[in-house]
This record gives structure tokens, sequence and C-alpha cells, in this order.
């Protein structure tokens, strides 16, 4: 046990003691968090999705809450599962990529439930430090896969054929440090070990499962049952600034090149991808999370435990899917930073169908999974609990804005570094390192982010006011530093042969030069 990680743990423990004591004559409650990938804010039935049925997630809206604002501080996989595990931004917990290895140290939130006396279980996808799988403090019982997995062992058995995916192999599963074969399709599979772990525990202790699923991860692949289910369903692709040119304003460069790459609709994934069928691919992809959150519910109701279980769906990142010309993530816009959030917690609110409009994001879950189990949340944390929100407390002071980070990958070198703001009206984005425009947008009467503000003079001291507020936060944070990691895998920086041509500068970088300020010989 390395100095760091050693304080760290007396830090937990003390923590922890302080809890029990403080809360030993409450019940405390059970907590189920379901945990998927690339799942977009709106693909979800009851937002009046056109096509998608998602009768179990609607139904943890219904009878809980759910959170419209909710958002994470880096859109990429390792990364934003980081900041949910720690509750800390990536420039402190230094996951900014998602192949090179955890630094030493870090703690987890479900460590400080195990010495609070919760039984803890972590079933899925880790996918932090590169491709390992190895048990993490903090669960007494794990079971991972290496990367990003497979949905299938076989890609054979899947009536939907998909790409090469970087880091998606099949490894079979580490169950506790013993290596077990995939058999069949990830998403039941993973499910089935869940429902396996609830049945078979015993005791009274308060307990803490964690699923965190592969779906629906790109490439997407359905289960079976659910092949092509939307195959005749409408979809129709964003009109982005390359169709509306006039619609958008101040579109910066690197957004207008990255059109034509790996992550650009021209040149997706190095091919002529049909986005509509991608898209209908994802939905079907979908459908088997929602039945087996159904599942799960079930199996925790069947128990007696379903009432004093606190239970949390949310999804690691968005998914672009045309908006802006792009696809995946990575980017400060909406769709790529935006998730959904559910949470049923009757311990705590006994009204459904409750909505909570302000801001939260992956960064907070921690404390708050702590504050709900009453252990106090670690000075160390910059997330804060939104317990106060859900238990509908009055006059809550709440953040005015959140950071969003993303570090440049030289994986990806099409998407540059950029620190942003989100409020409840106004976004800023800050790109570095790169010799273009910035971005503002007035969230309220411009929701599709077309109309960039950051040159228009009436905005002048807005910009002036988010650039400060920005460094006061990185200030606040301790993120006036980059992370220099080391390079590992594959570049994919092309280009596609004879595509959209490269973007010119825009107008008002342009100006004429001064005088000359050297007197000539005479």
């Amino acid at each position: 046990m390395t100095l760091v990680r050693f304080l760290a743990f007396l830090v937990l423990c003390l923590a922890a003691f302080s809890g029990e004591r403080a809360f030993s004559d409450e019940k405390k409650p059970n907590i189920l968090v379901i945990l998927t990938d690339d799942h977009r804010w709106d693909a979800m039935g009851f937002l009046g999705h056109p096509f998608l049925k998602t009768p179990n997630l609607d139904r943890i809206a219904e009878e809980g809450i759910h959170f419209s604002n909710a958002f994470v501080t880096t859109s990429l996989c390792s990364p934003s599962r980081a900041s949910i595990l720690t509750g800390l931004y990536a420039h402190n917990h230094g996951v900014v990529d998602n192949y090179n290895p955890l630094r030493d140290g870090l703690v987890f939130f479900p460590e400080y439930l195990q010495k609070a006396g919760y039984e803890t279980a972590f079933i899925g996808k880790w996918h932090m430090g590169g491709e390992v799988d190895d048990p993490r403090p903090g669960f007494d019982h794990w079971l991972s896969f290496k990367g990003q997995g497979v949905y299938f062992d076989d890609p054979e058995k899947g009536e939907v054929k998909g790409r090469f995916v970087p880091q998606a192999f099949n490894s079979g599963y580490n169950i506790d440090g013993e290596r077990k074969a995939q058999e069949g399709y990830i998403t039941d599979e993973l499910t089935a070990y869940s429902l396996d772990w609830l049945r078979d525990r015993s005791g009274d202790k308060p307990w803490m499962l964690y699923v965190s699923h592969k779906a629906v991860h790109a490439d997407f692949i359905p289960a079976n049952r659910h092949a092509f289910a939307y195959e005749d369903e409408p979809w129709q692709q964003p009109k982005s600034w390359f169709e509306m040119p006039d619609q958008f304003r101040d579109v910066p460069m690197w957004v207008q090149n990255q059109r034509n790459s790996r992550h650009g609709v021209q040149f997706a994934y190095y091919t002529n991808l049909d986005l509509a069928t991608y898209y209908r691919r994802y939905c079907e992809t979908l459908l088997a999370v929602d039945e087996t959150t159904g599942d799960l519910l079930a199996e925790v109701k069947k128990r007696g435990e379903l009432e004093n279980t606190l239970v949390l769906y949310l999804g690691d990142n968005g998914f672009l899917f045309g908006e802006h010309g792009l696809i995946d993530k990575r980017c400060a816009y909406e769709d790529s930073i935006r998730i959904p959030m559910l949470m049923r917690a009757p311990m705590f609110s006994k009204e459904g169908g409750r909505t909570i409009d302000e801001v939260v994001a992956n960064i907070d879950i921690a404390p708050t999974m702590l504050e709900a189990a009453g252990l106090p949340v670690p000075e160390h944390m910059d997330g804060r609990s939104f317990l106060p929100l859900i238990k509908g407390e009055e006059n809550v002071e709440w953040r005015d804005y959140l950071l969003y980070e993303y570090y440049w990958e030289r994986n990806y070198p099409q998407t540059p570094t950029m620190h942003a703001l989100r409020g409840d009206r106004f976004k800023y984005v800050r790109y570095h390192g790169i010799w273009d425009t910035d971005e503002l947008f007035d969230l309220e009467n411009d929701p599709e982010e077309a109309n960039n503000l950051i040159n228009d003079p009436a905005y002048a001291d807005k910009v002036t006011e988010l650039n400060t507020r920005l460094f006061e936060i990185l200030e606040e944070t301790n993120g006036k530093r980059m992370p220099i990691l080391d390079d590992r895998g594959t570049k994919f920086l092309h280009r596609k042969k004879g595509g959209t041509p490269a973007a010119e500068f825009p107008d008002w970088f342009e100006r004429e030069p001064d005088p000359p300020f050297m007197t000539p010989k005479k």
C-alpha cells in the first residue's frame, strides 16, 4: 500500500466511523446504481420519443424523479466513470483518456460504504486503466471484463453485425479473481449475475449493487429478440451548419473540419455510415437495458426491499447523431454532455413524477450516495450532494455554473482541449491550444446551439464574466494544470479523400495591417 493510499484509507475510516456513530439508529437504505454507456438524455419513452419504448425507465420517472439537467464533466467513458465513483473532476482524479492506468491513491465512494457496514458488489464494465479487469477496492463481490467488452461472445451469434471497435474484445469475465467465459448477450448476462448476487445475499446488512452496462456503446448490437424492431421507423438526421449555413453563426473551424473525420458524419468510423440505420440499432440495443432494469426492480420488490432501496439510473455520457455535423461525444455540445438521470428514493421523496431542473452532474453522485447512506461527504470531493433537492428542501443554494473539461487525445486529434461552463441559461466554451473561435450560447433562446454569440458586442460583458468565472472554478478545484499522459492506442487522424476541404478562418479574424513602425532610411 502506497503512502498516498494509506493516508486516504485513514481518512476513509474516520469518515465511516463518524458516520456510523451519527446514524447508527437509522435504517440505512440499500443502493442500486444502473449505469449505461453513451445513453443520450432524450432516448427515453416518457420524454416523447417518436418510437423508442422504455416502460421500465418510464416507471422510475413516474414513481420517482427525473433530473432534466443532468450532465457529465468529461464526455468520455473512463473519465466520466472515474468522476462518478470518486466525486472528482478529471483534472483531480487524473483519468483523462480510455487507455492510461489509474493513479495511486484514488478512493471510490463504495469504499466508504463498505467501511460503514454495507455489502457491496460491482458487476459490469469498469474500463478505467486500459485493458484491465482486476478487482478494485470497495467491492465485496466483483465481476468485470477487459476494455469495452463485446455484446456477443461470438459475433456470429448476433443477427446484427458490427464493425471493429478499439478495445472491444472477448476476454470473458473476471469474477473475484477467477476467469469465466462469456456465453451469450452481455446485457442479459450482466443482469443475470446481478440477480444471482441479490438472491444469494443473506443477513441484515444494507447493500450497494453497482451494475455497469456495456450497452449502449458503439457499435450498437441489439439482442436478437430486438434486432430490427425499429427498422421501418422514420428518422431524420439533424440539420447542421453544413446544410443550413444561414442558420448558424461563427462555427469553430475544428467543428467544420471534424465533419470530415472519424467522428464526423462524412467519414464516420472511416465508413459510409447510414446514420438513420445506426440510430435505429442504437434504440434497439437500449431495449435490453430497459427490460433488464425491470428485472432488477422486480427482484428487489420480490425481496420486500424496494421501498428501502434507492435506485439510480444514469448514463456515462451522451452521444451525437449528426448534431453540428458530428458523431460520438467529447465536445461540450448538449447532446454530448447531457445524460439521462432517474432516481427512485421513496425514503427521501414520497412524491412520484417529479422533475428537478437544477444542473446536477456525475461528480455529484458520490457525495449524494454517501449522504443518503448517512455518511459525511469528504471535503476533497468536487461534487455536491443533491439530496436536499431530492428531499424538496426550500432555498437550497446550488451551483451557478458547472465546469466541463476535455483534454486532447492523440488517438482522436480532431477534438481539441476545451473547458466550458454550463449554467441554467448560458454556456461558455473556451478552446485551448488551437487558433480558433470560442463559443457562447444563450440556451434559453438557442437550445440547438446554432447562434454563437462570442463575437456579438452585446454579449462582450457576458463573455468576460464567464471567462473570469471559469478561471475562478479552475482555481477553486486545483484545475490550472494540464494532464499529459503516455501515448497509447491507435491514432485515428485521417480524413476522407475527396471530402470537404479544410475550413477557412472567419471574416472577423482578418484585419488591416498597422502603419509601418520603423522609418526607412532616406
